[in-house]
């Protein structure tokens, strides 16, 4: 892992439990949504890291509440449930990606998997949500669009998007190669 990415990396405990980011002060009355950006191939390693933050938070400041929500495990767990995971995988094998795509679309849709996760994060419980699992979730969900369903979801609780890939501060650009040319509001968690 290079040392830029671990400056950054040990800068997301004192940014979590600082009172400007738990209030979402200095957001000028945008929400408090915001993107750890970071190359793909650090994904274990990053993975790991968020695992410690939670841990020494909550040992920091017991009385946050934080939520940790991987969006794979939420897409896995929401087919299962409806019966549909092991049809998905029988018909990826025997048809391939295009049909799965085709077939999941309507029940994936990114306004249903918002309502999913924001009753799995309980953002009116919780003082913030971390998200992974988005490079394992795509391309079943695009986090664009699951971002911006989430908006009228998450309340004042701010939501932190560990996203494997690029952020410039107007598009998130998965994996650093698919630039999705839709500007979106969040804020970098730390430079």
């Amino acid at each position: 892992m290079n040392d830029a990415l671990k400056e950054r990396l040990n800068k997301i405990l004192d940014r979590i439990t600082s009172p400007e980011f738990l209030t979402n002060a200095g957001l000028g009355n945008e929400i408090g949504f915001y993107i750890f950006d970071y190359p793909a191939e650090y994904e274990l390693e990053v993975r790991q890291h968020v695992d410690f933050v939670v841990d020494k938070a909550s040992k920091r400041k017991p009385e946050l509440k934080i939520a940790h929500i991987n969006l794979f495990k939420v897409v896995v767990d929401y087919l299962q449930e409806r019966g549909y995971l092991d049809r998905a995988v029988a018909l990826q094998r025997d048809k391939g990606d295009e049909a799965l795509f085709k077939a999941l679309k309507g029940l994936l849709h990114e306004e249903k998997i918002a309502k999913v996760f924001a009753e799995l994060a309980q953002p009116e419980n919780h003082d913030f949500v971390f998200m992974t699992g988005i490079g394992n979730a795509y391309p079943l969900i695009r986090s664009h669009t699951l971002l911006n369903n989430l908006h009228p979801l998450m309340g004042g609780t701010p939501l932190v998007v560990f996203y494997p890939g690029a952020y410039d501060g107007q598009g998130l650009s998965l994996f650093g190669k698919m630039k999705d040319n839709n500007y979106y509001r969040a804020f970098r968690l730390v430079v």
